[in-house]
């Protein structure tokens, strides 16, 4: 651990933020306000409809509650200081406040990606053991897999801030990034950094490659299983029930994987912070979108809330005009 008078070396950090070009800074402003906006309603109108509707009470949709208050939270870490630097063009963020950054934008990635694992072997349950389905996959089972990916998620964050807030900062306090990340915050360290890589990698590769490798088993059992279906209509209805959930893990890993098998010849600043804003901003925002506009259950309720909204609106008029 570095000493008190190491860590205290910089008190704060500046976010250079994605550009520096002033025509650039209107646009973004409006882009990433519509786009918060768009995650803010899309994220917190899944978990609400879902509380509301007894109909989605069930093992799947729990765990969409739970990956919608992810990303939520996830976006509410990084996009708000974003929108708060450019209208006001101060990039400065307390090394508390980067620490705390850091902290959940690590948590929250984290947990979305065993909160997909889980969410996989929940399909695999519903197609492959129809007939178990409900007794292998409880709502105590379901709380227990969710809890575990929050705890997880928290636990292996900890474990990255301690490493990395335990770092002297003596070279620099400017930070080549829109938001708080551990690898440019490594570039100005003074201190010895070699352990804290091996760290970051061996908990990345855990993070990444184990929720990948339930993903992928799980959905190779369904594969099989539906292949052995001989209906069409009865293929595409149990392939359907995964559709959402294909296109949202997709989505994440496809992110992942391009952001980080990427030639070294085309691996810039300018490349990370453009994946950056897609996986902290862009994919927060697509996955209620996707729930939403790819799954019957959820348009049905959100049809259900609308045309009880509208009845309690025609009542109350009513009301008013005798």
């Amino acid at each position: 651990m570095a000493s008190k008078e190491n860590r205290s070396e910089v008190n704060d950090f500046i976010l250079i933020g994605l550009t520096d070009v002033p025509e650039l800074q209107v646009p973004l402003l409006i882009m990433f306000t519509f786009i918060y906006l768009i995650t803010l309603v899309g994220n917190l109108g899944i978990v609400a409809l879902i509380s509301w509707d007894s109909h989605l009470h069930t093992p799947m949709y729990f765990f969409l509650s739970n990956l919608s208050l992810v990303d939520f939270g996830y976006s509410s870490t990084v996009t708000p200081k974003v929108i708060s630097g450019l209208l006001t063009d101060n990039k400065i963020i307390s090394y508390n406040g980067c620490a705390t950054q850091l902290f959940f934008v690590g948590a929250f990635a984290t947990t979305e990606s065993f909160l997909l694992a889980f969410m996989a072997y929940d399909r695999h349950a519903a197609v492959c053991k129809p007939l178990y389905y409900t007794t292998v996959m409880t709502s105590t089972v379901s709380v227990y897999m969710a809890g575990s990916a929050h705890i997880c998620g928290f636990l292996i964050s900890s474990i990255l801030i301690g490493n990395t807030f335990s770092l002297s900062f003596c070279k620099s306090n400017v930070v080549h990034h829109f938001f708080c990340d551990i690898l440019p915050l490594l570039v100005l360290s003074c201190s010895d950094i070699h352990l804290i890589q091996s760290v970051i990698f061996i908990i990345g590769s855990f993070t990444v490659f184990f929720p990948f490798l339930v993903i992928f088993t799980s959905y190779l059992f369904i594969f099989i299983t539906i292949l052995k279906i001989h209906s069409a209509e009865g293929r595409w209805k149990a392939f359907s029930t995964c559709a959402s959930h294909i296109t949202a893990v997709s989505i994440f890993y496809g992110t992942i994987i391009f952001m980080y098998l990427q030639p070294s010849s085309v691996h810039s600043v300018d490349s990370d912070k453009t994946l950056s804003v897609f996986y902290t901003m862009i994919i927060p925002m697509l996955n209620p979108l996707v729930y939403t506009l790819r799954n019957k259950d959820v348009k049905n309720a959100f049809r259900k809330a609308v045309r009880g909204q509208q009845l309690q609106l025609d009542y109350l008029y009513s009301e008013r005009e005798n």
